[in-house]
């Protein structure tokens, strides 16, 4: 799927509003140490706000580790994301799936920062794979925290000013506050002297449920480990209210990034509409000012078509 040519429009805002990892390293020169908080900008126009996840185009993306490739349709390598987003779209923001890459190879890395220059377009999340921080077993958590640092380097290398992590967990995994408290807040503590912020996703409705995500926050109380408030995903399994409360309770502790998503469908095919309008208020009323990231539930069809309606429901409700 190969983009068009693309026309430069007038982004000075978003401009101005790209990480800057120069700042950070100022202030920690001006402090002894590292600076008290994540160093990020966020715009005010509301199209600056909205960003694309690759997750729903992950049929066309060539990637060895994308297991949702369709091989019969044409494909295209993650390089030509962010001018497939600015074309079909006009969103100048992207938030990438690791996996998606084709590799993680340095000179591939900044083959893809050259193509978000040619865009004018902008990382502003990077998604990764988990690991069992809760692992009884220390080597596997241990194992799981070297990973995460090694993705926080990735991430300073593309430019994206955070990652969201996933948080896995095996048959035997129990849930444990300080144990994932104990590995994360290691991540996070990596991030911090990278200008790295690490996310935590209301994804998994066991191991990432919201409100352990947040107790596991709250445990380690540092402004580098944050949480990603998805939409819709907290209504798989339950009903409007609880959604509403997961969402506020994970609204509390977001930075950058919010995933927006209009329908919903578990593994039992089940779907569930998101009460978008509430979302977007409980995000208001919490003070969110980051980045609301589109990512259209594939299996109700077009991905192009729905994240334009998502686009549509999104600037209305932030209008």
């Amino acid at each position: 799927m190969p983009a068009k040519s693309l026309r430069r429009p007038a982004r000075r805002e978003i401009l101005k509003c790209l990480p800057t990892a120069l700042s950070a390293g100022f202030l920690a020169q001006l402090s002894g140490g590292f600076p008290s908080g994540p160093s990020l900008s966020f715009p005010t126009e509301v199209r600056a706000r909205l960003a694309v996840t690759s997750y729903p185009f992950r049929q066309f993306l060539i990637a060895s580790k994308n297991s949702g490739r369709n091989p019969k349709i044409q494909g295209m390598d993650m390089t030509g994301f962010p001018a497939f987003v600015a074309e079909k779209f006009a969103v100048f923001n992207i938030n990438p799936l690791i996996n998606h890459f084709s590799s993680t190879q340095p000179a591939y890395l900044d083959s893809f920062r050259a193509a978000l220059d040619r865009a004018n377009s902008h990382i502003v999340d990077l998604g990764l794979p988990g690991g069992r921080m809760y692992a009884a077993d220390s080597v596997i958590r241990e194992s799981a925290v070297a990973a995460g640092r090694k993705f926080i380097d990735i991430a300073v290398q593309l430019g994206s000013p955070s990652v969201r992590l996933h948080v896995d967990a095996d048959k035997v995994d129990k849930r444990d506050v300080e144990l994932a408290a104990t590995s994360l807040g290691a991540i996070a503590e990596y991030g911090a002297k990278r200008n790295i912020v690490v996310n935590l996703e209301n994804d998994d409705p066991v191991a990432e449920d919201p409100f352990f995500l947040v107790a596991v926050i709250e445990n380690v109380k540092s402004p580098y480990l944050r949480a990603l408030p998805d939409f819709g995903n907290s209504l798989i399994g339950h009903n409007a209210e609880f959604n509403s409360k997961a969402v506020g309770a994970m609204l509390a502790h977001a930075f950058n990034m919010c995933h927006v998503k209009d329908t919903v469908q578990g593994n039992d095919g089940k779907r569930s509409h998101v009460d978008l309008a509430n979302a977007f208020a409980l995000a208001k009323k919490s003070g969110y000012r980051g980045y609301f990231s589109m990512e259209y539930e594939t299996e109700q069809g077009d991905p192009i078509a729905g994240t334009k309606q998502l686009i549509s429901e999104t600037l209305h409700y932030l209008a």
